[in-house]
């Protein structure tokens, strides 16, 4: 599956200093909300969590179903009643402690495990156990107002005849594979559950390829900025991207690591003719890597536009300053050398003094030392033209 890059926006900076407040306030609240000292593998309900919602859909290559649920006994009931089939179980929110209890013992959870889904900011990775798959996945929004990166975790559990996904928001990035289901394109139908985790992961990993397309138009529209306006927003905006670009790095090399350790478990977990698929996938992340790292270089380099451009407008004003101060030094020194007060003649004995200055005495002083001023600075400037000191303005 080839990553696609046409369906992005142009992209517009709103950001202020409020929505960055409450930006970090949430990311240290995820954080504070782990609880200190507990036993491992006790469950809390998280900060802010959602109510769960129910999504089951049942399929195979002669039926296929979907439904949502109103109660969790209710989801179990219709797994049970149709073991021929392949479910992928979607439950979205995690504010009720009795069904997570629960969701342990139907389906065989470690402790650990549950607790690794509700404290909802772990790195991606994969855990074996009895053949069955615990995977933890990223999925990424480009939050165009904010020009962010908001990162929701994705819990995948595999097992012989369903694929448990759980995630803390309603909304996500699969509704893509979730229509092709509906719609009977490809081959998923026709696969077993280990596929469908792999389409799962593959469909997150795109996901990534969108938000650096924004990132790559968004560092356009900083650079164009910088070049137009270079101030100390534009300047705070970059520096922003710079650390969303690292934030998106952390996430993506152990993504890469995941995929990687996918395509080394055992025949009798991941079949070989499925490794393939997955191969593509871990592919995918190392491109994605390639492409973070190259932004993460320009991103830099708009810092280094920033001082530069900012030194050459220094450059510019002081060009200005020395213009006028050339201009006006010879005038200031014509005006001081004619503003001394020497007398013409000696007021007791009545001689006239020889050295003084006639000019002073002259009818006509004054406009011919404006006129010799004038025509001084009509020199200069067109001296400063031909040296082409003009052409930058």
């Amino acid at each position: 599956m080839k990553p696609n890059f046409h369906y992005l926006v142009q992209l517009h900076y709103t950001l202020g200093n409020t929505m960055a407040k409450k930006k970090r306030h949430r990311s240290r609240h995820k954080i504070l909300d782990r609880k200190i000292g507990i036993s491992p593998g006790s469950l809390f309900i998280p900060f802010e969590a959602h109510a769960p919602r129910y999504f089951l859909m049942s399929f195979n290559e002669q039926m296929f179903k979907e439904q949502e649920l109103v109660s969790y006994a209710e989801l179990v009931q219709q797994v049970k009643s149709q073991p021929e089939a392949t479910h992928w179980i979607d439950i979205r929110g995690y504010a009720d402690l009795t069904m997570l209890e629960l969701l342990k013992q139907d389906f065989d959870i470690h402790s650990l495990q549950m607790e690794d889904v509700i404290n909802d900011y772990q790195r991606p990775k994969v855990d074996e156990l009895d053949n069955r798959l615990f995977i933890i996945t990223r999925m990424l929004r480009w939050k165009e107002e904010h020009h962010s990166l908001d990162d929701v975790q994705l819990s995948v559990f595999s097992g012989p005849n369903y694929v448990l996904t759980l995630q803390s928001d309603y909304e996500d990035c699969l509704d893509p594979l979730r229509e092709r289901i509906r719609v009977g394109k490809g081959i998923i139908r026709q696969r077993p559950p280990m596929y469908l985790v792999y389409a799962i992961l593959d469909v997150v990993l795109d996901y990534y390829f969108p938000v650096m397309a924004a990132i790559g138009t968004y560092i356009e529209v900083l650079e164009q900025k910088i070049l137009d306006n270079p101030s100390k927003q534009a300047l705070r905006e970059t520096l922003d991207l710079k650390n969303e670009l690292t934030k998106l790095r952390r996430i993506a090399w152990p993504e890469r690591d995941k995929m990687n350790e996918l395509l080394r478990m055992d025949e009798d977990i991941i079949p070989d003719k499925l490794k393939v698929y997955f191969r593509d996938a871990y592919d995918h992340s190392v491109q994605l890597i390639d492409l973070i790292d190259s932004h993460k270089e320009m991103s830099t380099s708009l810092v280094e536009l920033y001082m530069s451009t900012v030194n050459n407008r220094m450059n510019e004003i002081m060009k200005v300053l020395t213009i006028i101060s050339s201009i006006f030094i010879p005038l200031s020194f014509i005006a001081g050398l004619y503003g001394m007060n020497f007398a013409r003649q000696d007021p007791d004995t009545g001689e006239v003094f020889r050295l003084s200055m006639p000019e002073l005495y002259l009818p006509y002083s004054y406009p011919t030392l404006i006129i010799l001023m004038t025509a001084l600075v009509m020199v200069q400037l067109y001296l400063f033209y031909k040296k082409g000191w003009f052409k930058s303005f």
